[in-house]
């Protein structure tokens, strides 16, 4: 098994890839000689922002802007109208989407982190009694752990796979929110999967794209947790589904990111939703926001932007809120089950 994460996809100039901030950044920075930069950084870096602003200022000798919203992922760069004069975009925490690249030059710094024992987590997996015949992904900033780590769970007899994942992917063992193919490539060969990386946003949406156990491994805390209750997960969506069975008006929404612009897919389900005798609406914007569907005449709607927002933030909208194949189940031209997480290519 080869689990090396150090290949990327081909990444077009002017888009470039650096693994921390630090002396490559600068330097590439200074010879793009932009006459003014945006920096993005995910909510967990907020508080650091103006500090690594004021540092990239100093480095390029050019003005630094930061973007005021966080990014939730390469999908959602700041656009034109948020950093119009910016000729340079910096985004922390994230590898670019190879398949959908921002319009302006932007460098990715995927923020790698040198946390975690491989040994000590080799240990845990298995004293956790998990299954020998494991998936492994890993979050972006855990790609350097993942070579060690399988060495190390390879002598305690694992048998790890990797599967290749779509050109959505920059990394095959990468977990991205809207895209786990690598892991369902190998569905039929393992009995469980291996999450490295922390929190339970993954964890999470890879129980949802794959029917198999999703452990998980900390490798700041080298704390292995249990699996996802996918079953828990999959009837609560499928209750919603059937909660919108008789909407007759739909909202289609529709996001103007980059990474996330699914027009054709949110026309094509708004002719379905007519076929069917429904009336449907496409709605425009950038982040979906609660507030803005508040006092709207639909029934439900279905979200052709990230598919965590569905999926994560249901509670959050006073409407049923569906995934595209969830909307087809409410259609009836989809089954409830097997359940289809909208996995983004």
């Amino acid at each position: 098994m080869s689990a090396d994460p150090s290949t990327l996809a081909v990444v077009p100039a002017p888009h470039r890839v650096f693994a921390e901030v630090g002396p490559a950044l600068f330097e590439a920075a200074r010879s793009a000689r932009p006459k003014r930069v945006v920096l993005q950084v995910p909510a967990g870096l907020v508080r650091d922002a103006h500090e690594l602003a004021a540092q990239l200022r100093d480095a390029i000798g050019a003005p630094v802007d930061v973007a005021a919203r966080p990014c939730f992922g390469a999908c959602d760069p700041p656009t034109d109208s948020e950093a119009s004069r910016a000729e340079l975009a910096i985004v922390l925490g994230h590898a670019p989407i190879p398949n959908a690249l921002p319009r302006r030059p932007t460098f990715f710094v995927e923020m790698r982190s040198s946390a975690g024992d491989p040994e000590r987590l080799a240990d845990a997996v298995r004293d956790g009694d998990v299954p020998r015949r494991l998936g492994l992904v890993a979050s972006v900033q855990h790609l350097s752990l993942v070579g060690p780590l399988s060495t190390a769970l390879a002598a305690r007899g694992y048998d790890l796979r990797v599967g290749s994942g779509d050109r959505r992917l920059a990394y095959a063992v990468q977990a991205l929110g809207c895209n786990y193919t690598g892991a369902e490539a190998v569905r039929d060969a393992v009995d469980a999967y291996l999450f490295v990386g922390s929190g339970r946003f993954h964890p999470i949406g890879l129980a949802f794209a794959v029917d198999r156990p999703v452990w998980s491994i900390d490798p700041f805390r080298s704390e292995l947790e249990a699996p996802i209750d996918r079953a828990r997960l999959i009837a609560r969506r499928q209750l919603l589904v059937a909660s919108a069975r008789d909407a007759r008006r739909w909202g289609v929404l529709v996001s103007s990111f980059v990474g996330q612009d699914r027009t054709p897919t949110a026309l094509a389900l708004q002719q379905r939703a007519r076929a069917h005798g429904r009336e449907a609406e496409l709605l425009l914007s950038d982040r979906v926001d609660p507030r803005d569907l508040e006092g709207r005449a639909f029934d439900a709607y279905v979200n052709t932007a990230c598919p965590r927002i569905a999926l994560d933030d249901a509670a959050n909208y006073p409407k049923p809120m569906l995934t595209p194949p969830e909307f087809l189940m409410a259609l009836g031209e989809l089954p409830l089950a097997p359940y289809r997480f909208d996995t983004y290519h």
